[in-house]
């Protein structure tokens, strides 16, 4: 059972007890088996402000915006948590693409050092390297559900599509990319018979690929650099321009195609095998690479109703109680949120340390849809480091 959580009054307590008070978080929602707190409500406030400066807003102009998005703040945040419970219920699982899209910015921010990239991480968002990679995956799977339960509904002519595609070619203009995926057969140090029988494993597993097995399982159970085994042997995209590569690699990779496999290539600490994901030529995307981006950006002004219809029929399932005093602005019409165990609280068996340890939390404005937001850099789980930008250098 939630138990609301009432601040302490000092003064009404004996003084030899006073220094025994502890601050408390308070809970202002529940939401089938999760809690919304006002200390997440003020961390969102302290969010927004902190963005909004950095749109250039001051004075009377920021006040005006920060209250405008304070309206809606609960909503958004009871919004995020009915999709990522139904994510949950659906079995979506997107570690993985929180992985590639946390290493791709990496790459872009050019630093390898995992240290250094969370620290940046930390001053470009505010937030901790973990609570980045919460807030991503959160993100990304209330995207998911809405992507399977909306979007692959609404059905945008292909006429439409094309029209759309030849109207804004600039808008599809690329360099060229290649996605990669590696296995590494580790020979640090290894005997010479040792380091034989590593190049045989090697030899293997490019066979057991090239006829067909999956590389990212292959990968998985096989590979001696588990930064990135975990996630299937997956590497961030790289541009020619970044340099990222050697110049053998670089020339190696960008002249494979779409599905090819390397020979195992002898480096310094091992045998490295890389696998062509997808391979992108300089130069206009065509319609196929792009359609499904040009989809989403057609299926928008459509979505945003249906969105809200969608998430109003979740809190008309979801067993939620609000608090006196908060509102909820996107409340399902008739549905009774009143908290309705003010007699049985028990405000001393909850701190503000308590609800932390068992669940932290700290939510940013991802809903609704339709409107822009500052996109986070996409982001290791928090027990794992980041992916290595490019392929393991034994």
């Amino acid at each position: 059972m939630f138990y609301r959580l009432i601040a302490l009054i000092a003064a009404a307590l004996p003084l030899a007890h006073a220094a025994d008070v502890r601050i408390v978080e308070e809970i202002v929602a529940k939401i089938n088996g999760d809690i919304i707190t006002r200390g997440e409500l003020d961390h969102t406030h302290q969010l927004v402000q902190e963005e909004l400066r950095r749109q250039g807003l001051t004075g009377a102009q920021l006040t005006s915006a920060v209250r405008e998005q304070e309206k809606n703040a609960l909503r958004d945040q009871i919004d995020q948590l009915l999709l990522v419970q139904r994510g949950k219920d659906m079995n979506i699982n997107i570690d993985s693409e929180v992985t590639r899209r946390i290493a791709q910015l990496q790459s872009q921010s050019k630093i390898s050092d995992p240290d250094k990239f969370h620290d940046y991480v930390r001053e470009q968002t505010g937030m901790t390297f973990e609570d980045f990679r919460d807030q991503m995956k959160k993100q990304l799977l209330t995207q998911r559900v809405i992507g399977d339960e909306i979007s692959s509904r609404i059905n945008i002519p292909e006429a439409d599509l094309r029209k759309y595609y030849n109207e804004h070619p600039n808008e599809f203009m690329r360099e060229e990319q290649v996605f990669l995926s590696q296995i590494l057969i580790s020979t640090e140090g290894k005997t010479p018979e040792q380091t034989a029988a590593a190049q045989k494993k090697a030899n293997d597993l490019v066979a057991r690929a090239r006829k067909g097995e999956k590389f990212n399982e292959l990968a998985r159970d096989n590979s001696d650099d588990p930064a990135t085994a975990r996630d299937g042997g997956q590497l961030p995209p790289y541009k020619r321009s970044d340099h990222l590569l050697d110049k053998e690699l670089e020339d190696m990779v960008f002249q494979m195609k779409k599905g090819e496999v390397t020979n195992p290539i002898k480096r310094p600490g091992g045998f490295l095998i890389l696998k062509v994901d997808e391979r992108f030529a300089a130069g206009q995307a065509s319609f196929e690479e792009v359609k499904n981006e040009i989809t989403e950006k057609l299926a928008g002004p459509k979505m945003e109703p249906k969105v809200r219809e969608y998430l109003t029929s979740l809190r008309q399932d979801a067993f939620l109680e609000i608090k006196d005093g908060y509102v909820d602005s996107g409340a399902a019409p008739g549905k009774d949120t009143r908290w309705r165990d003010v007699a049985t609280l028990k405000p001393e068996t909850t701190t503000k340390e308590e609800v932390a340890a068992k669940r932290k939390r700290k939510f940013l404005k991802v809903i609704p849809l339709g409107t822009k937001t500052t996109p986070a850099p996409a982001a290791p789980a928090p027990s794992a480091p980041a992916p290595a930008a490019t392929p393991a250098k034994p």
